[in-house]
């Protein structure tokens, strides 16, 4: 078996199908799909079996829900196949997508190669692409795409990608995280010396109300606190990898932390007070890490003050640092000075827009 596609699923009935569909159209023949229903309450379990009884090459495994990490993580400990790509089950891929990526990494001894994305927004308009497709078939060393990365210009989906499954025993999906693309494709870019990209346009990103990486109301998605942990990891690799990079992942994880700024509540945005009550928890108790503040209520405190506090810390680099814009250099001061001050009019600013 060449290639396994894993398709986690959950309360995905209605789109399901059309998901697998794509999958098993491929010219591609050597190919198997394993649909892992993540403890779905809907008929998505009962759909997947019904496929996997009328196609050969459909494997389904059940499992108490327990997030895309690990449903992956379960497709990939199933899969037989050599390489290994992954689907979400809200989305669908074109019919040559895995052959021509096959074809490349065969022909080129890569153990990756990825296509480009495009994203239909829920009423079925088309997005703004967020990544330009290349202008023909290249090899990207890692180090540029590292580099792409931390300038938020590359792709980190593992979605748009065939991996080796080699590349898996250095790292799996990181369980209970989300941004985890980011996580466990910058752990493969150290394993590699580059990975193929390709011009073609073949998955397509279909959002859905409810997505885990929006914020709507009262609920804050913790994507959002994720990226943040994910920007330190990345300035921890880079120092010890790839030290002429340091500025780049300086600037990466400032405007991770703005993104985390303009997203976060209001009401989870503690005055002044709250953040030198954070640095008296820090005195007595040791330095509280962004990435142990991940649960509800005080973690979240935690966490806010901890991101002010980064800011606070970096001015100069915020000032200096040159791979950031003007915009992006005026918000990280505005935020690092006043940040819940600055919150609350631009709300008020968005709200006058609206009407």
């Amino acid at each position: 078996m060449k290639a396994s596609i894993i398709i986690p699923a959950y309360n995905i009935e209605d789109g399901l199908e059309r998901c697998v569909r794509s999958v098993l159209g491929q010219t591609l023949r050597d190919l198997e799909v394993i649909i892992v229903d993540d403890g779905s309450t809907d008929a998505t379990g009962r759909l997947a079996d019904e496929l996997a009884a009328s196609e050969p090459n459909v494997r389904v495994i059940h499992q108490p829900n327990g997030g895309t990490s690990r449903a992956r993580n379960a497709g990939i400990r199933a899969a037989s196949g050599e390489y290994l790509g992954f689907v979400d089950a809200d989305d669908c891929v074109e019919p040559r997508t895995y052959e021509i990526l096959l074809d490349f990494v065969m022909k080129n001894g890569l153990k990756c190669a990825q296509v480009c994305r495009d994203e239909i927004a829920p009423d079925g308009s088309p997005l703004p692409m967020v990544v330009t497709p290349p202008d023909k078939p290249e090899i990207i060393p890692s180090k540029d795409f590292l580099m792409e990365l931390l300038m938020h210009r590359g792709d980190c989906s593992m979605c748009t990608k065939l991996t080796h499954r080699s590349l898996f025993e250095f790292c799996m999906f990181p369980d209970g995280e989300l941004n985890e693309d980011f996580y466990v494709f910058t752990a493969f870019l150290q394993h590699v010396d580059g990975v193929g990209s390709l011009p073609d346009v073949c998955y397509h990103v279909c959002y859905r109300m409810g997505s885990n990486t929006r914020t709507d109301g009262d609920f804050f998605s913790r994507v959002f606190r994720d990226i943040v942990v994910n920007a330190d990891r990345a300035e921890e690799m880079v120092a010890r990898t790839y030290p002429d990079l340091k500025e780049v992942a300086r600037r990466f994880a400032l405007v991770q932390r703005l993104d985390y700024m303009m997203h976060v509540p209001l009401r989870m945005m503690t005055p002044g007070d709250g953040v030198r009550v954070s640095f008296l928890r820090r005195r007595r108790h040791g330095s509280i890490a962004p990435s142990s503040a991940q649960g509800e209520g005080g973690g979240d405190d935690d966490f806010y003050a901890e991101v002010v506090r980064y800011l606070r810390r970096h001015r100069r680099d915020i000032r200096n640092n040159p791979y950031l814009t003007s915009d992006q250099r005026s918000r990280l001061k505005v935020m690092s000075a006043c940040p819940k001050t600055a919150r609350t009019v631009h709300s008020w600013i968005m709200k006058l827009r609206k009407r």
